[in-house]
């Protein structure tokens, strides 16, 4: 019996068999998940032509998690192919304009930082929002994060969106625990996706982290990632939540 055994998962965020949550889903299947994915606009069709790459057959929704509509209309799609029921969600959204990343923090204005802030951190709670009501049996929250407890080159505005996302991970957890639902994050470490090629200057995190994480890292890998995610949207965790897990190699534990 898999990790994951007739678990039924709403995963967001998968643009191409690189993302992230492409390699959760994937793995999530293998461990026995009936998954469900969401996409958003223009990547819409993006997401439907990779979601036929999984090992078995998902629906995929629109959901942009700014419109409040889809946000209803997405809890009714999952209430109805899952027969009412949701046990875990992933969220691995995330966007901020051009130029809220780069050499210039000082650039950006509120309506880009809002922008960056809404997509990337709020929209946690949104997640939560639509589909609580579907998890009336307890349930599991995973977030995708990047550790922004230092100051990162050329990350600006979406560190400080990362570190939003953070403490809306720690409300959350308190505001959903009485319910039996757990929320964490996974720190990941650098990976080679379409997300990581809009930051500027990526190369600077590929070029030092291998080096300096005890265990290496290898930014074309992400299983590591897909396993953590799994476990923690498993029963394998019942007491941990508000909690930030690091899969980086080790590198947020060295120094200079």
């Amino acid at each position: 019996m898999g990790l994951l055994q007739g678990k039924n998962l709403v995963i967001t965020g998968v643009l191409t068999d690189a993302s992230l949550a492409f390699g959760v889903a994937a793995l999530a299947q293998q461990e026995g998940a009936n998954v469900m994915l969401t996409g958003a606009g223009r990547a819409l069709s993006l997401t439907e032509r990779t979601a036929r790459k999984l090992p078995q057959p998902v629906p995929v929704y629109e959901l942009d998690v700014t419109v409040a509509e889809h946000l209803v209309s997405a809890r009714e799609h999952a209430d109805a192919h899952f027969g009412g029921r949701v046990d875990g969600v992933l969220h691995a959204i995330g966007f901020a304009p051009e130029v809220c990343l780069g050499d210039d923090f000082m650039a950006a204005t509120w309506a880009d930082v809002s922008i960056a802030m809404n997509i990337s951190a709020y929209s946690y709670k949104a997640l939560a929002d639509a589909f609580v009501p579907l998890m009336t049996s307890g349930g599991s929250f995973v977030g995708l994060d990047f550790d922004n407890t230092v100051a990162w080159p050329a990350y600006n505005w979406m560190g400080v969106a990362k570190s939003a996302l953070e403490s809306v991970n720690r409300y959350l957890a308190k505001e959903l625990g009485p319910k039996g639902i757990r929320s964490n994050l996974v720190a990941a470490g650098p990976i080679k996706t379409i997300a990581a090629k809009s930051i500027p200057g990526f190369k600077k995190f590929e070029d030092v982290w291998h080096d300096r994480a005890p265990l290496g890292w290898d930014v074309t890998d992400s299983s590591a990632v897909a396993k953590a995610c799994v476990a923690l949207l498993s029963d394998w965790f019942p007491a941990t939540t508000g909690s930030m897990i690091h899969v980086d190699g080790g590198y947020h534990a060295t120094g200079a």
